[in-house]
């Protein structure tokens, strides 16, 4: 087979897609005009009750409420006896709430005597130092090594 051959060949391929490709396209463009012509879709209509009908069922919610207070009425009419209960504690007594409220006053009592004691005496200011200046250290220039002396410290 020749490139010539070849060439053709792809040539005719491209045709035929080419034309199914506007087929496609026509036929998508004939559906969108479609769904743009055709009349949006309507909700559907909220169910309305006449007013009989609304008090039909009200009057039949009231007569069920009645029944059920009715039933209610007996059980709550009629406690059934518990044992006696012990009799229920005070909680504190005056003597005891007397009792920790004093030494609840002596407790603060102290504490702030302790305050007044750490204001009364003052705290000693210390006088600041000089800053101390450094000592200068003259440097030495380094005795020159001897080349004996660089070999024992290398070895």
């Amino acid at each position: 087979m020749s490139i010539t051959s070849m060439i053709a060949e792809v040539d005719v391929e491209i045709e035929r897609l080419e034309e199914a490709r506007t087929l496609v396209a026509s036929m998508a463009t004939i559906a969108t005009i479609a769904k743009e012509t055709s009349a949006p879709a309507k909700k559907p209509a909220k169910r309305k009750l006449s007013a009989a009908s609304r008090e039909k069922i009200a009057a039949a919610q009231r007569k069920r409420w009645a029944a059920a207070r009715k039933a209610a009425k007996p059980a709550a009419a009629k406690p059934e006896k518990k044992a006696a209960s012990p009799a229920k504690k005070k909680g504190i007594s005056a003597a005891a709430r007397k009792r920790i409220a004093d030494a609840q006053k002596k407790r603060w009592a102290v504490i702030r005597a302790a305050k007044k004691a750490v204001k009364a005496v003052p705290a000693k200011k210390v006088a600041k130092k000089a800053p101390a200046k450094k000592a200068t250290v003259k440097k030495t220039p380094a005795a020159k090594a001897s080349p004996a002396s660089t070999e024992t410290a290398a070895s």
